[in-house]
């Protein structure tokens, strides 16, 4: 006869048997009621997925911000601090990830809100103006979004290369809301038809003006230097990558890619859909503004190339920030080709020439001209100089 030990035992391991059947059981269950209901539905997942990892965000630190309480929702779920999935990052120093925006996002909750309202996985509004409004405001760079960008209806692919460099794109490769001309043909005619200003008014006329730049110094001694001019005082060959500060169509990317150099180019779509246009030409834009830090490693570029754009419309702090970026991104030997740099006569001696000597370029060519084109009165100059990076004891 078994006795009541024996009896009381097998009684629990019938027990844990029937808690392990319907333990399975339940999950069976679960998991194929989950599935059937949830593949079906993939916005769903994507919004369990959003809803999962929202759990783990930290509150978005909210202390130094102007006007909080009428700052969007997607804003907030975008700058807020990421908790990293597996804790602790060497590399990161730190279990969070920081999503980087522009300090003065915030002073503009108006345009902000504006810019940040949508629907989440549906299309972005068409607000490529008041995107750029905001960058140049200093909200750079702009929060991403959770939304698909305005893009044109019927896009025509570009020309193949070389054909593209000097060609008219497609006007079906543009979105032309922003703009006052809905064509290219209107861009191209506009400095003869259209009154006031405009940037790089010419610029999009290729047979034009374009088709002449930096192919060769006009004379010794001209403020015009040629590509190949520039390009003789290096070994050659070294001169293998760089970058167009407001480059405006991307022509001088153009002119080195010919050389087999690659010049990435920065540009602002200022009444023109410039950053397009470069693209569709074959060469690279990016488009921050003249604030923005340069987004390159210290001593990579061997070139760093800008026309008229830097010049004392720039408040000088600013302008003594990004000479000393320059000097940062260029290699040791690099060049700074300051083209057409325009001050007042007075203002060269006493501002720019100590400004630009103090960040410890080399001279390796310097031109000074007359600028005439508003008038005698301003006793306006240009300067053009080729800058060096020292080759050795940069730092």
């Amino acid at each position: 006869m078994d006795s009541p030990r024996r009896i009381g035992s097998i009684s629990i391991n019938l027990f844990y048997l029937f808690l392990l059947l319907s333990s399975n059981l339940l999950t069976l269950f679960i998991s194929t009621t989950f599935y059937s209901s949830s593949s079906l539905n993939p916005t769903r997942n994507i919004a369990m997925i959003i809803d999962a990892a929202n759990a783990t965000q930290l509150p978005l630190d909210t202390a130094n911000f102007k006007g909080t309480s009428d700052i969007s929702p997607e804003f907030l779920a975008f700058t807020s601090p990421k908790q990293l999935p597996f804790g602790m990052n060497s590399n990161f120093d730190s279990d969070k990830l920081y999503p980087p925006v522009g300090k003065a996002c915030t002073l503009f909750p108006n345009e902000l809100n504006r810019y940040m309202s949508y629907k989440v996985n549906e299309s972005c509004p068409d607000d490529e103006l008041l995107a750029q409004k905001l960058l140049l405001k200093g909200c750079e760079p702009l929060p991403r979004r959770r939304c698909r960008p305005a893009a044109p209806p019927e896009y025509v692919e570009p020309h193949p290369i070389p054909e593209s460099f000097w060609s008219t794109p497609s006007d079906s490769s543009v979105v032309w809301t922003a703009y006052t001309c809905k064509n290219y043909s209107c861009l191209i005619s506009r400095k003869h038809n259209q009154k006031g200003f405009d940037d790089c008014k010419d610029c999009f006329d290729l047979g034009g003006r374009e088709k002449a730049r930096w192919t060769e110094s006009k004379s010794r001694g001209s403020i015009d230097f040629g590509i190949d001019e520039v390009l003789k005082v290096k070994k050659h060959g070294t001169i293998r990558i760089g970058l167009d500060i407001g480059g405006g169509v991307g022509t001088f990317a153009v002119r080195m890619r010919e050389r087999n150099i690659t010049i990435i180019t920065t540009s602002m779509n200022l009444n023109g859909p410039f950053n397009s246009f470069i693209a569709s030409r074959g060469v690279v834009p990016m488009y921050i503004s003249i604030s923005q830090r340069l987004p390159f490693f210290d001593n990579t570029l061997d070139i760093v190339h800008s026309m008229h754009v830097l010049s004392n419309w720039l408040p000088t702090t600013l302008m003594h920030f990004l000479f000393f970026d320059i000097y940062r991104v260029l290699r040791p030997g690099g060049l700074f080709w300051l083209d057409h740099f325009f001050c007042k006569g007075e203002q060269l001696e006493e501002v720019y020439i100590p400004l630009l000597e103090s960040i410890g370029f080399n001279k390796v060519k310097w031109v000074v001209g007359r600028k005439l084109d508003r008038g005698i009165e301003l006793q306006e100059i240009y300067l053009s100089a080729l800058l060096e990076k020292p080759l050795t004891n940069s730092w």
